[in-house]
């Protein structure tokens, strides 16, 4: 009787084989590769976080280019410091967009954390303004219009007695909490209500254009600041057209004064009132606006997926290197 032959078949070319495959198939790394200079970002990166010189030797860090392809795939699928670790050691793709291909040493989870807390807020502006650059130079112009909108991202809520929290109040940290209890308590985060319901966490203030629905510019911020504290903060002044949409959270007179006198359409939507509803040409009006505004809930929609929607660490530091969005177009 003979012995079924396998349909596994075994090559010392497998590899490249392999990777010949994923290339076919598509292989978005190696699109993202193809259109962002990522030796640019590491030089920006340099300049504003110089790598700490250690007179006691011991073993050379890895490039600055290596540690930032690992933060942007590290926020493009929402890995922890210890699955990014461990996706370097399996994924084939993640090897070859790192330049780790044929390394016998991966970056462990505590040489991540330590370069994303060094690079700080920094760091990350300097990241996410060098690949505005690159999209503005590559012809990605802000056109057609900006959008701008808030949304919340959540954070894990604290356990916190009241008298820690009168503590906290004063700017001190209560006398008991240990080191490693401290790292645990976000005490940046707060509280808001939206549509009757609380929230804990913080806002992301972001700001679009029409066309391309890039993020053009971001502002962090707590939770309980109010959606319109930034509007001023996030305006996009190379953006080729004069229209600037917003909801109604965002209706001022004296934002629109300001927007006209500095030569923008205002399209915000008008907001009624208790005594004095919005009449029939302005529903209309705000029913034009949402159309486009709605643009906007696409990103944040992306954002969700990618897992842009939830601080899933506390670190030390700004809250805006946490927020940070993402680098490729929506």
């Amino acid at each position: 009787m003979k012995k079924p032959r396998s349909a596994i078949k075994t090559d010392l070319f497998a590899a490249d084989q392999h990777r010949q495959k994923i290339d076919h198939l598509g292989d978005p790394l190696a699109e993202i590769n193809m259109h962002i200079d990522f030796s640019a970002l590491a030089t920006a990166v340099d300049c504003v976080a110089p790598r700490p010189v250690s007179s006691k030797g011991g073993r050379p860090p890895f490039p600055t280019e290596t540690m930032v392809r690992i933060l942007v795939l590290k926020r493009l699928y929402n890995l922890s410091d210890e699955q990014m670790e461990y996706q370097l050691l399996d994924r084939m793709s993640y090897q070859r967009f790192c330049g780790l291909t044929h390394a016998s040493n991966i970056p462990d989870r505590t040489t991540i954390w330590t370069f994303e807390n060094r690079i700080g807020e920094a760091g990350a502006q300097a990241l996410f303004d060098g690949v505005a650059d690159q999209l503005m130079r590559k012809g990605y112009i802000a056109r057609g219009g900006q959008i701008i909108d808030a949304t919340l991202v959540p954070a894990p809520r604290q356990q916190i007695r009241r008298h820690e929290k009168e503590i906290i109040e004063q700017q001190a940290t209560p006398a008991d909490w240990k080191p490693a209890q401290r790292r645990q308590k976000d005490l940046d985060a707060t509280w808001t209500k939206k549509h009757g319901k609380s929230h804990f966490g913080y806002k992301l203030s972001i700001n679009v254009d029409k066309r391309y629905k890039i993020i053009r510019e971001f502002k962090p911020d707590t939770a309980s600041v109010h959606d319109s504290r930034h509007f001023e903060q996030v305006l996009d002044p190379f953006n080729t057209s004069q229209d600037v949409y917003a909801d109604r959270g965002y209706a001022s007179q004296a934002r629109e004064a300001s927007l006209k006198q500095s030569g923008n359409r205002p399209q915000i939507q008008r907001k009624g009132a208790r005594n004095r509803p919005l009449s029939e040409c302005q529903q209309r009006r705000n029913h034009r606006i949402a159309k486009t505004r709605a643009r906007v809930e696409h990103v944040f929609g992306a954002m969700d997926q990618m897992g842009g929607m939830l601080i899933r660490t506390i670190i030390a530091g700004p809250i805006s290197t946490s927020l940070l969005p993402g680098f490729s177009p929506y």
